[in-house]
């Protein structure tokens, strides 16, 4: 087989040349190119849960602490309770922990009444709230049966949540009691007791 001139080698050499910088431009023309786009953001989204909150004006201390009662014996308190929740609201009031030596609790008459004013301690400006369902008369015992949880509670208060205007809302519940004047021999030494909790939740 014959070797190519020199001048054909030249010639050669030189058609390469033209041809490797054709074919490194179409790579790079392929790297180099970019698509138009364009994005829209919607800004980062938040949840924050409401909440439901009671505190009352009791300083950790009962309505009563009552002792050496006698037939007819009396006396009255009240208990301010205030909803700082954001959210709308029920409140019900039950008892817990009832407990009673001598059939005492009945024989002790309750009234809890709902209502605005006055505060624990004294139940000066005191205002009851209108209605049948806002107030109980019976025993204790009665009461303690009556009002067990917050399904079955005491009270029509209905917060409508805490707000930066109104950053609480509360209402008054004035309690007393009496020892009957009938209560029998029996109960000479007797005990009764009962919590009293108010639960809110969230309508």
């Amino acid at each position: 087989m014959s070797r190519p001139t020199p001048r054909l080698a030249r010639l050669a050499a030189w058609i390469a040349i033209p041809a490797a910088l054709v074919a490194s431009g179409i790579v790079v023309s392929q790297a180099s190119y970019s698509a138009y786009s364009a994005t829209t953001v919607n800004p980062t989204n938040n949840w924050t849960a409401g909440s439901v909150a009671l505190t009352d004006d009791d300083n950790n201390t009962a309505l009563f602490t009552a002792s050496n009662l006698k037939p007819g014996s009396t006396g009255t308190n009240c208990i301010a309770v205030s909803s700082t929740g954001s959210l709308p609201s029920a409140v019900k009031l039950y008892g817990t922990g009832a407990a009673t030596t001598n059939g005492l609790s009945t024989y002790i008459t309750v009234t809890v009444t709902q209502g605005t004013g006055g505060g624990f301690g004294s139940c000066s400006g005191f205002t009851a709230t209108a209605g049948a369902a806002n107030t109980f008369t019976g025993t204790l015992a009665n009461f303690a049966s009556t009002y067990t949880n917050y399904s079955n509670g005491f009270g029509t208060w209905a917060p409508t949540g805490a707000t930066q205007s109104a950053p609480s809302e509360s209402r008054t519940y004035q309690v007393t009691y009496t020892l009957s004047s009938t209560a029998p021999n029996t109960t000479q030494g007797g005990t009764a007791s009962l919590g009293l909790t108010w639960e809110a939740q969230n309508s």
